[in-house]
């Protein structure tokens, strides 16, 4: 049943919701109830005039923590539907842009408590239905929902497609993880990162545009597999323009409490067995062990709370990293045994301070004098984890390198697979089967580090495999240049777009595609090389809905000029066909992520910018066109931007102070000169054949 304020019964149902299959996921119809959400309150509604006009119905589950917020525009402007975005730890509070855009287009907004898996959502979608009908006196209207969500909302959007029916009318994947993301791509960072650290900025110089095209030019054979191996598992190598961020991703920490408590053994045998990086004889073994701290602080002093309870320890000595979250901590208690004293140090004052969640026998033990042991043997373990978690299903073909010619792994298997645990829990039971029940998009980004693009192509052929001849009917997948996994944060504000627009107009997209049987634009066409998701030059051929730029520098794609001499610029924008039309052109000819608007020449579905600039100090530049093309003008929403960025090079000649300008084309960036030193003649030619046989064409 279902309770308003005051437990007035609004409605009821016989049917439960039941699992489809024993120990599957549970199936969420129009009328069934969920036992575990069948209770919703509504707490309070409110009247609201900001971000824009609107009813506020706020309400939680009875006996859960999860709580719920619907934000109905006035009945003139709601076309029949809702947006509902998901994210296992998102507020209940909407932000209100995505309120704003819902009211904008027609829909209100269902937003709930973050939590695993698609039952919540499916619980309040359905309630908020109820609402709505009260709400605008339309009871036998019907109304229309899309569910929404990034990275491990991806998660909950899939489940919610494949796992429920008459709930949803579509599902918006962003950013899409699937059951070998989390935390194997971490991992592959971990690696990457840690054994080039000392030749990023050479990797970073090649990829960069204007560079010489070849990141493994600098390499040594080792350095060159490594690069490889994480090329083929899918990072993209674009990314290494800013090495600075591969790496940096606090996943491998956040998830390593959940290998240690699945495979707890998996550490020991990293460090002690053979077939693992720990005891291999290798250069690449000698790197890993070097990275390795083992030794032991003494305790100079432990600060305690008003109740006496320590609260952290100042210990004698500490390790000269940048990040000791990657750090464990033992003590010996007073019965011999050891035991892990949870807390986080801080480098600078060498305070630990001491986590909640110890026991009483750990803060206990807890005096001057005692020896804490210090390491990161955890850490560096799950640097290769992905090596030993190859999926025992094909067509994860990133993984493909591990396995020998016989298909079998080539390292030692653990016999838990995390990745897929951590996906069926986040899903609430799915799997990622492919056979979704309502229309999908998924938008996603092609220089992703979190969520590697190439994913989201496994997932296109479990839909089309499951779909077969509906496929076309039901699913698009839209990849997006120039942009990563979320948020674009000012270190990447010069070279990363804002997805947002194209998200909002895939949702708008889908909705004419449910309700008015208006097809969505093709989904992006691409070739996969080497887990390099490589789209189509051309707009015409790409496809999606993202806008194509090319830029020239006085006629050519790169020249040399003089210190305060004029260069000319010239870009043509591309829309894909019935996409839009271009409505912005923005110039940052220092590369420093700081636009200004400039006007363009429309011609239909393109337009082209000319420009003049020139450079009054030698230096390195990178010049961005930055184009915007949208739909329906009339909107503030649904804005889809792409840009290239171009790199200006220092150079120096003679007296003479010059800069040298290099432009690069993006999409023409994979060629044999991106094959590792060593493979030359048939061999190299053979790699490429065996690449292109094994990395078909996808449109």
């Amino acid at each position: 049943m279902y309770c308003f304020t005051g437990g007035m019964v609004c409605t009821s149902a016989a049917t439960e919701c039941v699992a489809q299959h024993p120990d599957g996921p549970v199936l969420v119809t129009r009328n069934c109830v969920d036992p575990l959400y069948n209770k919703l309150v509504v707490d309070n509604e409110t009247d609201l005039t900001t971000p824009v006009p609107h009813h506020r119905v706020s309400g939680h589950f009875q006996d859960t923590a999860i709580r719920f917020n619907f934000y109905l525009p006035p009945k003139q402007t709601w076309g029949g539907r809702f947006f509902q975005s998901a994210y296992p730890i998102q507020s209940e509070i909407a932000d209100p842009d995505s309120v704003a855009f819902g009211a904008d287009s027609g829909a209100y907004t269902v937003q709930v408590t973050g939590s695993d898996g698609y039952r919540t959502e499916a619980a309040a979608a359905k309630f908020s239905k109820i609402v709505a009908a009260q709400y605008y006196g339309e009871g036998s209207r019907r109304i229309y929902g899309y569910i929404y969500g990034a990275s491990g909302g991806s998660y909950q959007a899939v489940a919610a497609s494949e796992n429920t029916i008459g709930v949803w009318d579509g599902a918006v994947p962003i950013v899409q993880a699937v059951p070998v993301s989390i935390p194997l791509n971490a991992a592959v960072q971990g690696l990457a990162s840690l054994v080039l650290t000392g030749k990023s900025s050479s990797i970073a110089d090649a990829v960069s545009p204007g560079g010489h095209g070849d990141p493994y030019r600098m390499l040594d054979e080792m350095e060159s597999s490594v690069l490889l191996e994480a090329t083929k598992m899918g990072l993209p190598l674009r990314a290494w323009e800013q090495p600075e961020l591969i790496g940096a991703s606090s996943l491998l920490t956040a998830f390593a409490g959940s290998v240690k408590k699945q495979d707890p053994a998996y550490a020991n045998d990293f460090w002690s067995k053979s077939g693992y990086l720990g005891t291999e004889e290798s250069a690449l073994g000698d790197i890993i062990r070097a990275a390795k701290i083992e030794y032991v602080a003494t305790i100079l002093g432990v600060q305690c709370d008003d109740q006496n309870s320590p609260i952290s320890v100042t210990l004698d000595r500490v390790p000269d990293i940048s990040d000791s979250s990657v750090l464990e901590f033992q003590i010996q208690l007073m019965n011999g045994t050891m035991q892990t004293l949870l807390g986080s140090l801080n480098n600078t004052t060498h305070i630990l301070k001491i986590a909640a969640q110890n026991g009483q026998d750990v803060l206990g033990a807890l005096v001057e004098g005692l020896k804490v042991h210090v390491n990161n043997k955890w850490n560096i373990a799950l640097h290769t984890f992905y090596r030993h978690q190859v999926p025992k299903h094909s067509g994860f073909y990133g993984f493909d390198q591990f396995r020998n010619a016989r298909g079998q792994p080539i390292y030692p298997q653990r016999k838990v697979e995390i990745a897929p645990s951590i996906s069926k829990k986040t899903s609430g039971g799915g799997t990622h089967t492919g056979l979704i029940k309502s229309k999908m998009i998924v938008v996603d980004g092609l220089l992703d580090i979190d969520a590697f693009p190439w994913h989201a192509d496994w997932y296109k052929s479990q839909v089309q495999q499951s779909l077969s001849n509906r496929f076309g009917d039901n699913y698009r997948l839209w990849f997006i240049d120039n942009t990563d996994h979320g948020v674009v944060p000012e270190t990447k504000a010069r070279r990363i777009i804002d997805h947002t627009g194209i998200i909002q107009q895939a949702l708008r997209d889908i909705s004419l595609w449910a309700e008015q049987d208006i097809p969505a634009p093709d989904s992006t066409v691409y070739t996969v090389w080497d887990s390099q998701i490589l789209p189509a030059k051309t707009a015409s051929k790409r496809r999606g809905i993202q806008p194509v730029v090319d830029l020239t520098v006085n006629g050519r794609d790169r020249m040399t000029t003089k210190v305060g001499r004029l260069v000319a610029f010239h870009g043509n924008i591309q829309v894909p066909p019935g996409t839009g039309q271009v409505v912005s052109t923005e110039w940052d000819f220092l590369g420093t992520g700081n636009f200004t608007a400039a006007p363009f020449v429309p011609s239909g579905e393109a337009a082209h910018i000319d420009a003049v600039f020139s450079y009054g100090t030698p230096g390195t530049y990178f010049p961005i066109l930055r184009a915007t093309s949208q739909r329906n003008r009339s909107s503030a929403f649904a804005k889809a931007p792409a840009h290239p960025v171009e790199e200006f090079v220092d150079q120096l000649l003679g007296e003479s102070r010059t800069v040298r300008v290099v432009l690069q084309d993006f999409t023409d960036f994979y060629n044999e000169s991106h094959l590792p030193p060593g493979i030359t003649g048939v061999d190299k030619a053979r790699r490429i054949v065996e690449s292109t046989q094994r990395s078909a064409p996808r449109t």
